[in-house]
């Protein structure tokens, strides 16, 4: 038995893709600031590197992969008319963003405490490179926090949409969007882990 189309499907998800590709932008920009300068100052990059916490940034990846799969897995539940299943799914992508932004609160949180953070006169007695490495840290880390919070704001609002049924098995063009969209805050912290934490 075939899956029923959404509705208006193909323009909402072309719209979705266009929008996507300008958050690729932005953040291809931010990382290429990161290549041209880890070239300049490969030592102090990789010493401000060492001072981040690799198993916070290990521990919001795994979380990350783990929302993905909940949120692909809801896709195909709703799609087969599992409305409960989706439900809870839904309620753990939103979880595992909670998860993800309380780990990034404790990490930034010590970063401040030790006077580590924007125009702190503590990170102006830093060599240039680790000042700049620090700027883009907090510039990259802060923007796709602040992509998380919106994805956390979008998956209750599409839990609610499949609790009422105004997502369904046979319009479920909303939840499916907002399933891109999470791959993609995904995909870019995939490139920020390895980028920022295991920076040699």
């Amino acid at each position: 038995m075939s899956t029923p189309e959404p509705k208006d499907a193909f323009g909402a998800k072309f719209g979705m893709w266009l929008f996507l590709f300008t958050e690729l932008i932005l953040f291809s920009g931010l990382f290429i600031l990161y290549a041209v300068y880890l070239a300049k100052y490969p030592k102090e990059f990789a010493s401000a590197g060492q001072q981040l916490s690799v198993p916070f940034g290990a521990v919001n990846t795994l979380v990350l992969l783990t929302s993905s799969l909940f949120v692909a897995m809801a896709t195909t539940s709703i799609q087969r008319g599992q409305k409960k299943l989706t439900e809870w799914l839904l309620a753990g992508t939103a979880f595992s963003a909670v998860i993800f932004m309380v780990n990034k609160y404790f990490e930034w949180s010590a970063k401040f405490h030790h006077g580590i953070y924007p125009d702190a006169p503590g990170l102006k007695e830093l060599p240039q490179g680790e000042q700049i490495f620090y700027g883009l840290y907090f510039a990259t880390t802060g923007l796709h926090g602040l992509h998380v919070l919106i994805g956390l704001a979008l998956f209750l609002y599409v839990w609610g949409t499949v609790r009422s049924e105004k997502v369904h098995a046979e319009d479920y063009g909303l939840l499916e969007n907002s399933g891109l969209y999470w791959h993609l805050v995904d995909l870019i912290w995939i490139f920020i882990f390895p980028l920022y934490y295991l920076v040699l």
